[in-house]
Order: structure tokens, then C-alpha cells, then sequence
């Protein structure tokens, strides 16, 4: 492959739209293990609330995704595949990247319950200032 083709492949990557309508692989080989991705992802967004025994095991998946993640990007940078590995290494590391985004977001509060947190911050907030004004 030759450096424009690689320098492609790696801008691709970090193109912070790229996960984008991506899909995440159904499943994923990390260090001789086959990871089901997408039904991992699925089962942890369904759960109401995260026990502190699945937070574990998602905090560790997370792991090994950005581990893998980094070495089929290193093989991208040191030009160790064809230009078409490293196309077929792109998708995967997109897919990578979208369960990440997945995983990442499982903490996160959903629209409605951030509005109201803020809400009641601002109003302790307007409730503390009256009081200093008395």
C-alpha cells in the first residue's frame, strides 16, 4: 500500500463522523476469544440500572475493544497489510469505535433526566441566593 492510500485508511479512522450509521460486527475476535458484540451491547441497554457484577464485565469489554481497537490500527500504521486488509481493518475498527459509543453511554442519564437534574440544581441554586438576600 502506498503512503496517500494508507494516510486514507487512517483518516478514516479518525473521523469523529465515522461511526456515523455504522454498523458494529455481529461478533468480534479479540485475542483468540469471539466477543457477540451486538447482542452484549443489546443486553447491557436494557438494563434499568447496571449491577455493580455487570459493571465490571463492561468496564473490562471496553478494555479489550480499545486494546483490539489500537492493534488493528497499529498494523494500518506500520503498513503491514494491502490496501484492501486495511479497508476490511477500517470497518472493523469503525464498528469498534460504534460499540464503544454504545458502551460509553450506558451511565449517561437520557435527555428527560438530565432537564430535570438541571432544573433542580438551578432551583437549589435561585433558593440559596434568596436565602443569603435575606
Amino acid at each position: 500500500m502506498n503512503e496517500s492510500d494508507r494516510k486514507q485508511l487512517l483518516d478514516r479512522i479518525r473521523r469523529p463522523s465515522a461511526t456515523v450509521g455504522a454498523q458494529m460486527p455481529e461478533e468480534l475476535t479479540i485475542q483468540e476469544t469471539t466477543v457477540d458484540l451486538q447482542e452484549f451491547v443489546f443486553e447491557c441497554k436494557n438494563l434499568d440500572a447496571i449491577p455493580e457484577a455487570e459493571r465490571d464485565r463492561i468496564e473490562e469489554t471496553k478494555r479489550k475493544l480499545r486494546r483490539e481497537r489500537l492493534g488493528r490500527k497499529q498494523q494500518i500504521v506500520r503498513n503491514e497489510v494491502s490496501y484492501e486488509e486495511g479497508e476490511r481493518l477500517v470497518e472493523s475498527i469503525i464498528g469498534i469505535d460504534r460499540a464503544l459509543t454504545a458502551l460509553e453511554g450506558l451511565d449517561a442519564p437520557d435527555i428527560g433526566e438530565q432537564m430535570r437534574r438541571k432544573k433542580l440544581e438551578d432551583a437549589r441554586e435561585l433558593f440559596s441566593l434568596v436565602r443569603q438576600l435575606r
